[in-house]
């Protein structure tokens, strides 16, 4: 890891600060199971988590094409020399972390894994004040008004303002 950057521990990244609520949501649902509701609706479930792990994965690679094409790091826990506004970014200020979260979303209705949506609830608050708020704080100390600006265009999940 590198000095400047937005997380200084290698567990401040996505896949641990999501990934341990989601594991547990699994483990849970094994040891404690909690019926899906629904269930007449479950191929609509289904057919639903399966968009929805392919929107995840279509958004994961649009990003990382992005940040492949500017040349910037996908780890937060490395610098970073500019700010991407560009492709996804121009709608997502967060589209690796929103692909991320509806592709777990995907697995868990696609599964009908109940304690999975459960655990996508902490998960995403872990991730705003884990992650986000910390590479917002980053983001506005090194870039300042380019980054301000920015943040005025574009919310921190999805679209434009």
């Amino acid at each position: 890891m590198q000095n400047d950057s937005a997380h200084q521990k290698g567990w401040q990244i996505f896949e641990v600060v999501v990934g341990i609520p989601f594991l547990a949501g699994i483990g849970l649902q094994f040891v404690w199971p909690i019926a899906f509701p629904f269930q007449r609706l479950k191929l609509i479930f289904v057919l639903s988590g399966i968009l929805m792990v392919l929107a995840g994965i279509l958004l994961v690679s649009l990003t990382r094409r992005e940040f492949s094409r500017h040349a910037q790091p996908t780890d937060p826990g490395f610098s970073t020399s500019r700010i991407i506004t560009t492709g996804v970014f121009s709608y997502s200020r967060n589209p690796l972390y929103l692909g991320g979260f509806l592709f777990l979303l995907g697995i868990d209705l696609g599964f009908g894994i109940t304690w999975g949506l459960v655990s996508l609830i902490p998960a995403l608050v872990a991730c705003r004040f884990i992650l986000i708020l910390i590479e917002e704080k980053y983001l506005a100390a090194k870039f300042g008004d380019e980054y301000l600006m920015y943040k005025t265009r574009v919310h921190r999940w999805i679209g434009r303002k």
